[in-house]
């Protein structure tokens, strides 16, 4: 008596997991709802920071502007991070009818 229960590998047996704290969010993050990691957030949703901390905000849609990054590892600098284009939609340059160059927005388009 006294001894700790044993499990068949000769170890001791843990004890069952207790359900997860209650500040942790169980249901998927709506836009504006704070985030680690895209995967806390609702469908159609990327997690990005925001200031200092990083919430939930939408996946961009045919026409809206996007971010080029130009170097790896430079969308961590940035305080107001987008999203990445939706599916089947690339971020490139928007042709414009004008000199060439004028502008250089970004926007999701069409493969």
């Amino acid at each position: 008596h006294g001894a700790a229960e044993l499990d068949e590998t000769g170890t001791e047996a843990l004890p069952r997991r207790t359900p997860a704290p209650a500040w942790l969010p169980t249901a998927k993050g709506e836009e504006g709802d704070f985030c680690l990691r895209s995967s806390d957030c609702a469908a159609g949703l990327c997690c990005a920071r925001h200031f200092w901390s990083k919430i939930c905000k939408p996946v961009l849609r045919e026409g809206q502007v996007c971010t080029r990054h130009r170097r790896k590892g430079t969308h961590g600098l940035e305080i107001f991070q987008r999203c990445q284009c939706a599916e089947g939609l690339a971020c490139r340059l928007q042709r414009e009818h004008g000199p060439a160059d004028a502008s250089r927005l970004h926007t999701c388009q069409r493969h």
